[in-house]
C-alpha cells in the first residue's frame, strides 16, 4: 500500500484584549502551537471517525485517515 501524506491548515483567531487569550499569547510559538494541536487531535479526530468509516465504507482503491 502506497501512502501520500496531504494536511489541512487550521488558523485560530485570539481576539488580543481578552484576558485568557492574552494570557495564551504570551506563551512561546512552540507551546502555542501544541497546545492548539492537543485540542484540535483530543476533540476533532473522534468527531471525525464516523464520517471517515462512512467515506472509507465501500472503498476499493483508497482509504482515508486521520494520523494523530
Amino acid at each position: 500500500m502506497i501512502k501520500v501524506k496531504h494536511s489541512l491548515n487550521f488558523v485560530t483567531e485570539f481576539d488580543e484584549t481578552h484576558p485568557v487569550a492574552q494570557r495564551f499569547l504570551q506563551l512561546d510559538s512552540y507551546s502555542q502551537i501544541a497546545m492548539l494541536e492537543g485540542m484540535l487531535k483530543e476533540l476533532l479526530a473522534p468527531a471525525l471517525k464516523p464520517a471517515l468509516d462512512e467515506l472509507n465504507a465501500n472503498n476499493s482503491y483508497a482509504t482515508l485517515k486521520v494520523i494523530l
